[in-house]
């Protein structure tokens, strides 16, 4: 059974019946009923309302991504937030109730419509560090005590995800809306996602964005280098940027050694603009091999996450790794799927070292690793007194090794995760299929083993446990 409507939602309803009395009542409502009435302005789709809403907005967000996240966002009802947003921006001088500074349109994000008048600063929802940038940059106007205030900009707030063939309608409105209100409305992006797009589809949104204001990059596409030329003077605009991954980035196999250095030169250097980055994240890139130092020598800034994954590199670009003074610091490195049979026992020692005082998770999954050099790296990974995850699977490893492995772990107090491959001798053929009996007996060796040696709050997943478990990567 349905409980009754509450007498705040029968006056809503009553309200809305009538748009004209709605509009002029704003003037006199509580501003603690504007976000339950907007609420319901949107969901009825009362375009006219939700533009006079906009224009007498008591609060300095407006967080409408959270309201598109739960109704469908519809085009009628975001022009007519565009409408009254406008029709703000049109005034020549700034009302004195006007307080809206950011419309957020993020859906994920720790303000809504419930929550943005309360709180202990007068009512006013905390501005989104992505919009600070920004704002930063903006001349402090009148006080109020004067007869006028001037014009502020209005930062939007969006996260942008933009695929390959896909038209997103509202982006348009947005896109067209910040170029007719050029100087007042200001297109703050947090998080930017580019996907296989071509580089002159994004040149006008990329144009619209205020860069600096990009913290969180994701870009996998597949460009002519001078095309990644100029993607490149894009990335160092970007001087709040803390995370960056660069995912399947390939040339066509007819482009020289010369132009190849040329794109690793061009991209590597914006990382000079970079002085916040936290995260680097490079998947399958034609480039690395024998190289990664050019990316190493432009860190401005210590790295937490180290991620190089399906790449091609050299005991060289381990040896720069490990001599870096920014990955020094790390508190996770990953390297799966990165051919390491052929490195040295000592460059993986070198390597584990440098890293020894910070390191959280250390990822080697499908790294060839065989036995020699596993047993080789041990007494470097007990010196990594901070370790929580190790992982190393599908790498060619013996049982009698992996029988070894709680006792070089004894003193890795943090130690709370391993995942292990399944043994050599587990393979029943040449396809890979295993010998789930062997793995069951390692299995059961391991837990009486980490029974004995007191070390049961350590958990071990073998090869036949779920691969998409959703491991933390570090404590911040």
């Amino acid at each position: 059974m349905c409980d009754p409507p509450r007498l705040l939602e029968l006056a809503e309803q009553s309200l809305l019946k009538n748009e004209a009395l709605a509009i002029a009542a704003l003037d006199e409502l509580p501003v603690e009923l504007f976000p339950p009435l907007f609420t319901a302005a949107y969901a009825g789709r009362h375009s006219e309302v939700l533009k006079a809403i906009v224009q007498a907005w008591p609060f300095a967000c407006l967080p409408l991504g959270t309201l598109m996240k739960e109704w469908q966002p519809h085009q009628e009802t975001f022009q007519a937030v565009l409408r009254g947003l406008d029709a703000l921006l049109a005034q020549e001088v700034r009302p004195r109730q006007w307080k809206l500074q950011v419309l957020d349109l993020r859906q994920k994000t720790h303000q809504d419509l419930e929550t943005v008048w309360t709180g202990t600063r007068d009512g006013l929802c905390l501005l989104s560090d992505a919009a600070q940038p920004m704002m930063k940059k903006q001349k402090v106007g009148d006080s109020g005590m004067g007869v006028k205030q001037h014009l502020a900009p209005v930062q939007v707030l969006i996260d942008l995800y933009l695929n390959k063939g896909s038209h997103d309608e509202l982006l348009t409105s947005l896109i067209e809306k910040v170029k007719q209100r050029k100087g007042l409305l200001y297109l703050s992006c947090k998080k930017l996602r580019i996907f296989e797009v071509p580089l002159q589809n994004i040149k006008m949104i990329l144009k619209m964005v205020q860069l600096e204001s990009v913290q969180d990059l994701e870009v996998t596409f597949t460009w002519k280098p001078s095309t990644l030329g100029k993607f490149a003077s894009h990335l160092g605009q970007m001087g709040n940027l803390r995370r960056l991954l660069l995912s399947h980035i390939q040339i066509s196999p007819c482009t020289s050694s010369e132009e190849e250095e040329q794109c690793v030169n061009q991209l590597s250097t914006q990382f000079l603009s970079l002085h916040h980055l936290q995260e680097l994240h490079l998947e399958s890139l034609f480039f690395l091999q024998g190289r990664l130092y050019y990316v190493l020598r432009c860190l401005m800034s210590p790295l937490k996450i180290l991620s190089v994954t399906n790449c091609l590199l050299l005991e060289s670009d381990l040896m720069n790794l490990s001599q870096c003074s920014n990955t020094k610091q790390l508190k996770e490195l990953n390297l799966n799927r990165v051919s390491l049979s052929n490195v040295s026992s000592e460059t993986f020692e070198t390597l584990l070292k440098s890293v020894s005082a910070t390191l959280q998770n250390l990822s080697l999954n499908e790294c060839g690793i065989i036995d020699s050099q596993l047993t080789a790296m041990l007494p470097a990974m007990r010196q990594c007194s901070q370790l929580t995850i190790f992982s190393f699977s599908g790498n060619p490893v013996s049982m009698s090794v992996l029988e070894s492995l709680p006792y070089h772990t004894i003193g890795l107090t943090k130690l709370r995760r391993v995942r292990y491959p399944a043994p050599r001798e587990s393979y029943e053929d040449i396809d890979g299929i295993n010998h789930l009996g062997m793995l069951a007996h390692l299995q059961a060796r391991l837990m009486q083993m980490l029974r004995e040696l007191g070390q049961t709050n350590v958990e071990w997943l073998g090869a036949n446990s779920c691969p998409h478990c959703d491991w933390p990567f570090y404590d911040p």
